[in-house]
């Protein structure tokens, strides 16, 4: 397990073509949108591939059978080295790696619901990620009869790119503000003028836009995050971008916002958090 060069990204760019679930996070490594990680087995001859995005989610891709690799994953991924300070939100692909990953942590993996004191040292936990579908037709009859318009929504700009709080907010899926101003796309609600929701390109890469959403704490349970959001489905519609959605399963309100959204579960997959 070696840590490639920036001028050897594009040996993952082939095998990463391969990958059927949503992976515009580790596209957005691989292809330099970011400043991220790239791992492999090798660096002339590369097979297996973990791109790491800096928000902490991941991916791991190719080959499952070389095992010097999987020995150095195995303590990667139990931080056995104390070399990350944070954990890692993991998709793998194909779905061999499934079998794999079991065995290789075997004593370390626990499902989520199985962990109520949230433990993360020297522990791998199974939770489940959601690949949505948007269906354009369920989200217009949605915004006909719900979205009424008046809230106060405008383009997020650099002011509001530094200002909004929160663990899923635009600062974390780009390097900077002039990044996300010129290559991204955000609209922010405010209420009795205060900032109050935001959403933003995650990624955008090709015709595919992925939607992030953060609604600040105080402002939560007032049906803003599904305003906001309309708000830059219509302009995917409206600049021939696909709208993309995943999360957790467990994330019950984006999950339901999903869905109202006109997006509908197409894809479910084991979701490894990583030990920090």
């Amino acid at each position: 397990m070696v840590l490639l060069r920036k001028t050897d990204y594009d040996k993952a760019i082939e095998p990463l073509k391969q990958v059927t679930i949503n992976n515009l996070f580790a596209r957005s490594v691989i292809e330099k949108q970011v400043t991220g990680v790239v791992y492999a087995d090798n660096e002339n001859t590369p097979e297996t591939f973990y791109v790491v995005h800096p928000y902490g989610m991941s991916l791991l891709f190719g080959n499952t059978d070389n095992e010097e690799f999987n020995a150095r994953f195995r303590n990667y991924a139990l931080n056995t080295d104390k070399g990350r300070n944070k954990y890692e939100w993991m998709q793998a692909f194909p779905d061999s790696w499934d079998k794999t990953l079991l065995k290789l942590f075997k004593g370390c993996i626990i499902k989520a619901d199985e962990n109520p004191e949230n433990n993360r040292k020297n522990i791998i936990e199974l939770n489940t990620r959601i690949n949505f579908k948007f269906n354009v037709k369920r989200y217009l009859d949605f915004k006909q009869k719900n979205i009424t318009g008046n809230s106060k929504i405008v383009r997020t700009d650099k002011k509001i790119y530094a200002n909004m709080k929160g663990s899923v907010v635009p600062m974390y899926f780009w390097d900077n503000a002039d990044h996300f101003y010129n290559k991204g796309i955000g609209f922010s609600l405010f209420y009795d003028d205060k900032l109050a929701s935001t959403a933003y390109s995650a990624f955008i890469l090709g015709d595919k836009l992925e939607l992030g959403i953060e609604t600040i704490e105080e402002f939560r349970g007032k049906g803003f995050a599904q305003y906001t959001c309309s708000a830059l489905i219509d302009y995917c519609l409206e600049n021939n971008y696909e709208p993309v959605w995943a999360c957790r399963l467990e994330n019950a309100g984006s999950y339901r916002l999903a869905q109202k959204l006109g997006f509908a579960p197409a894809i479910k997959i084991p979701y490894y958090r990583l030990s920090n």
